[in-house]
């Protein structure tokens, strides 16, 4: 069964969602991060997923009470992206009570530190974040573009103990036009041993059952919950049909 990770983005402590990451084409819904996690765990979700918006364009976690408040809960597993630059940001994400913590920018440009990340606290802990945009990694926030294609990353840290990806396609996020699905099955079929986390475009349930056909592993869901194309009686029906 795939699956279901709901994200939640944040900007100044509330919850938001941004169109192809762009920060100027920003939606802010009235929920707190807290209200959103209680609301998920309910429905059965196991996992969630935490962006701090603020954290990638500042080069450092700006979001943690969200997190401290949520982790505090002890509801739900929390992986979490955004601002982790230096070791520093890095214990304090895992401090402040995520499982996971998502590294993008700093895979790319400073690599050796995520190898070393890689060896020191396992492929389970440390999550590669890889966001595409016509086929080259973005970094600080989907900012910048790299030269980077997510092969070379693969190829970098599979050796060095890399089990978890989050791939994002940029065109696809916020858009609620469908994911990219070839490119998640070309993707699993070249690394089987790496769980790769499909993330981008989801627009319904549909989306999600034919993920789960095609035996992909993990989504995240953002935008088609807040907008009300995926409720959360979905998501228990869809979870207790496979459990």
């Amino acid at each position: 069964m795939i699956q279901i990770i709901p994200a939640i983005d944040i900007i100044d402590g509330k919850c938001v969602r941004l169109s192809q990451g762009d920060y100027n084409r920003l939606t802010t819904y009235t929920p707190t991060p807290a209200d959103m996690a209680k609301a998920y765990a309910d429905a059965g979700v196991t996992r969630l997923h935490l962006v701090d918006l603020d954290g990638a364009k500042a080069g450092h976690p700006c979001n943690l009470p969200a997190l401290e408040e949520i982790a505090s809960l002890g509801l739900i597993d929390i992986e979490w992206g955004g601002g982790i630059k230096d070791r520093n940001g890095l214990e304090n994400v895992l401090d402040a009570g995520a499982g996971h913590a998502i590294i993008g920018s700093l895979a790319v440009r400073q690599p050796e530190i995520m190898e070393e990340w890689l060896e020191e606290f396992g492929g389970d802990k440390i999550i590669l974040g890889a966001d595409l945009r016509d086929g080259r990694v973005s970094v600080g926030g989907w900012l910048e573009d790299s030269s980077l294609t997510i092969h070379d990353l693969m190829e970098r840290f599979l050796p060095h103990g890399l089990t978890e990806v989050i791939t994002t396609d940029i065109s696809k996020d916020g858009m609620l036009s469908g994911p990219s699905t070839d490119l998640y099955i070309g993707l699993t079929k070249r690394y089987p041993g790496v769980t790769f986390t499909v993330s981008g475009g989801i627009s319904s349930m549909e989306d999600i059952y034919e993920l789960d056909r095609l035996d992909l592993s993990r989504v995240i869901v953002g935008k088609a919950i807040y907008e009300g194309r995926i409720t959360l009686r979905e998501i228990t029906d869809f979870i207790s049909d496979r459990t």
